[in-house]
């Protein structure tokens, strides 16, 4: 996921049974039966997981290890009996990046080895470096100015913004009844006052403040000479968060080897350092830049429909399939790509026909800015740039996210959709025993149905349980296939079945919003 969960756009609902009688769905119990058993009792989906993470490894945006995941997505989806599987190019991203070494470890004034991983898009070291440290910390280009003639030869070390505190707070944790109440009972005129103008102004200029700074102190440690650098985003009890330390352009300007580092170990390094004790770090990286193929991938395939005027149109689902490179990406987004591919088993095994088109997606480039979908809507369906819509937007009926870890779903987010609320509603009744029973037409934001939405088409992210997804795995060194709960998974795939078996089966698309005016680049969040 892009960025963490955002809970924005104007309220939610809650929709009673009155509201439900307006209505009914048509709804096969049989078949919903049907994909409730094979879901929960002939699971492949932490089979699916597995391969994804610890067979496939980190997929960062264009590295082999989401090549492997790209080819293997393909042909499992084939196997199932699906159509049309295509591992299809977006566009243009830039430069893949893989790890091929990595070591770090602190040596005088004793030896340790410490916990780290390159930044993305670093380059190698020199061989094995030997080198003494230099804590840098500034805060202005002033306090920056000091550290001139310091730092050649010397592995610098960036200062922690938010060193570790002790929590008494667990990791993980589900959502209680009250929350979910409150989700669905949550009104427009509750949410926050916006920030005026001239705070947002404020904002933004503080922003580009640090960012100049930012730029600056990276341009004078590698003008002058540092052999690598050693930084920590944040994070607790031996746990990184990850990012990307330049640009992947193919034009992309040299930056220095940087590593990202627990921030024990980094505090410990400064602690030391600043009382006067010599530090000396050992390390070496070797990584490697691809720049043959510069394009974005997703992988498609489909189940098609089988009634005479309904296959033409289409239910999408999907999740994004890159990753961060310090763990195997788990829950961010494996868990969503299985489930989503388990979807689609479940409906092919279970053998029912749906009546419109089902294609599921899995994203390319989503961490970096929602690319693979993006630029997929675009190309078939619209360009909200410019609302120019493509014969492809009336033929979609809807699209289901998941991005969310690996937590159950307890139901579904509306997207501001009041009239596709109590739909949804009665598409949960039959699964109220495996704890999915709400709707709330409040957004979440920072995923893939964000795409959908920009263009006025329906697309819809799930609920679920946050876990540890915040606390412990989101874009960090722990998300492994350990934090992946099979019983949440394999409810999570039975929800998805259903909800897209039964939006394939309807004698209407799914309700529209209106069609949100143009909006170039500049304006969107």
């Amino acid at each position: 996921m892009h960025k963490l969960t955002l809970l924005t756009l104007a309220g939610s609902l809650a929709f009673a049974a009155p509201a439900l009688a307006q209505q009914a769905e048509k709804m096969d119990q049989a078949a919903l039966a049907k994909i409730k058993d094979e879901g929960m009792n002939r699971s492949k989906v932490m089979e699916t997981a597995f391969y994804l993470t610890d067979v496939c490894g980190p997929r960062l945006a264009n590295s082999d290890g989401l090549n492997r995941a790209n080819e293997w997505t393909k042909k499992q989806l084939t196997s199932w009996g699906l159509v049309k599987a295509n591992v299809e190019p977006w566009g243009t991203f830039g430069r893949g990046w893989d790890i091929e070494k990595s070591y770090v470890a602190m040596t005088a004034p004793y030896y340790h080895t410490l916990i780290g991983a390159p930044k993305a898009w670093t380059p190698s070291t020199n061989g094995s470096l030997k080198k003494q440290v230099v804590v840098l910390k500034a805060t202005t280009e002033a306090e920056l100015d000091k550290y001139k003639g310091q730092l050649r030869d010397k592995i610098v070390l960036l200062d922690v913004a938010n060193p570790p505190k002790p929590s008494f707070e667990p990791d993980a944790k589900r959502y209680t009844d009250d929350e979910l109440k409150k989700m669905a009972d949550f009104k427009p005129e509750a949410t926050a006052a916006k920030p005026d103008e001239a705070e947002m102004e404020k904002r933004m200029a503080q922003r580009r403040t640090m960012m100049a700074l930012r730029t600056k102190m990276s341009d004078m440690i590698l003008s002058e000479g540092a052999a690598a650098i050693l930084s920590t985003r944040g994070g607790s009890d031996g746990t990184f968060f990850t990012s990307n330390g330049a640009p992947y352009a193919a034009d992309a300007k040299p930056v220095l080897p940087e590593l990202e580092m627990s921030p024990e170990d980094q505090l410990r390094l400064i602690r030391l350092s600043e009382a006067g004790i010599p530090v000396e770090i050992e390390l070496e990286t070797r990584t490697r830049f691809q720049d043959k193929d510069l394009k974005g991938y997703n992988v498609v395939a489909e189940i098609p429909g089988t009634d005479r005027k309904l296959k033409s149109e289409v239910v999408m689902l999907g999740g994004h399939l890159d990753s961060w490179h310090a763990a195997t990406g788990a829950t961010d987004n494996a868990a969503g790509c299985a489930i989503m591919m388990e979807a689609v088993r479940i409906l092919k095994a279970t053998g029912v026909q749906p009546r419109r088109t089902i294609r599921i997606a899995l994203w390319g480039e989503e961490e970096q800015g929602l690319f693979g979908s993006r630029n997929y809507v675009k190309n078939h369906f619209a360009d909200p740039a410019t609302m120019k819509l493509l014969p492809e937007h009336e033929k979609l009926a809807a699209y289901f996210n998941l991005d969310n870890g690996a937590g159950k779903i307890r139901g579904i987010y509306a997207q501001g959709n009041e009239a596709v609320a109590p739909i949804f509603q009665q598409w949960l009744q039959p699964f109220a025993d495996l704890g999915a029973t709400t709707v709330t037409t409040r957004n979440t934001g920072g995923t893939d149905h964000l795409s959908f939405d920009a263009v006025g088409l329906p697309g819809f992210q799930f609920i679920q349980d946050p876990l540890d997804y915040g606390s412990r795995t989101h874009h960090t060194n722990m998300d492994t296939y350990e934090r992946l709960p099979a019983d949440d998974l394999k409810q999570a795939s039975v929800l998805v079945a259903s909800f897209v078996y039964q939006a394939a089966m309807r004698d209407q698309k799914l309700p529209r919003k209106p069609l949100p005016a143009a909006k170039p680049e500049t304006q969107r969040l």
